[in-house]
């Protein structure tokens, strides 16, 4: 239990690691300790320990984890949407408006809710980040093997050596400018496998806003990772 909060703990042995280091989890989800292979037992309680007011520091700025539910607003390409329960009808989630302002209705039994705007979140970042690597990808001369979709807590995406591009669906909230930085981001992984100055002049090319895309991402990215679907 750290800043009343209860938080799993991972522990994860590097061989590679030369003493422990701690971090928190996007949302603040969870902790997690890198430790050096062969630590003596409680070794990981005592670092934890004498961390305790730099965790609760930390954690006092990390936003509460609201739970998708009707009444609140949860934000569609940037944009606030109100969720709204309709159950007596038929269907799945569909986009409207309430009072003149943007609306996300959910049908069906309330208990399903929250996977169904998770579901819904997939399929608008399934459409809109397979169109963005395409045009990214053409614009470098390069293919993704694959374009895959996660709900990681560590981070918003991913390219592995072989070319495979992962992405968190929970970008979805994030502005378009910030999405097509993301897809930018990783497209310019298949060129460059680094985060080096060649990297970052291949991003700004394919996204002149990655500056202050990045810094959203940085600043309001905590926010986005907090919400609740389960």
């Amino acid at each position: 239990m750290v800043a009343d909060r209860a938080l799993p703990l991972r522990i994860v042995e590097n061989d590679r690691a030369k003493r422990l280091t701690l971090r928190i989890d996007a949302g603040g989800r969870g902790l997690r300790v890198t430790v050096p292979p062969g630590l003596a037992n409680g070794e990981v309680d005592r670092f934890l320990e004498r961390h305790r007011g730099w965790l609760e520091t930390r954690l006092a700025k990390v936003p509460d984890r609201p739970q998708v539910r009707p009444g609140i607003r949860i934000p569609l390409r940037g944009i606030p949407h109100l969720i709204v329960h309709e159950p007596g009808t038929r269907g799945t989630v569909s986009l409207g408006e309430v009072d003149g302002k943007p609306a996300l209705i959910v049908h069906g039994d309330r208990r399903h809710l929250p996977r169904r705007i998770a579901d819904f979140l997939k399929r608008e970042a399934r459409q809109e980040i397979e169109a963005l690597v395409a045009k990214h990808t053409a614009a470098i001369g390069r293919r993704a093997k694959a374009v895959r979709f996660k709900d990681t807590s560590s981070r918003w995406g991913s390219c592995t050596s072989d070319g495979a591009l992962s992405f968190s669906w929970r970008i979805m909230m994030a502005p378009r400018p910030v999405i097509d930085y993301l897809v930018a981001h990783e497209v310019a992984h298949l060129r460059e496998m680094n985060h080096g100055p060649g990297f970052w002049k291949l991003c700004k090319e394919l996204c002149p806003d990655t500056e202050r895309c990045k810094a959203w991402l940085k600043r309001n990215g905590g926010a986005l990772q907090a919400i609740q679907f389960e």
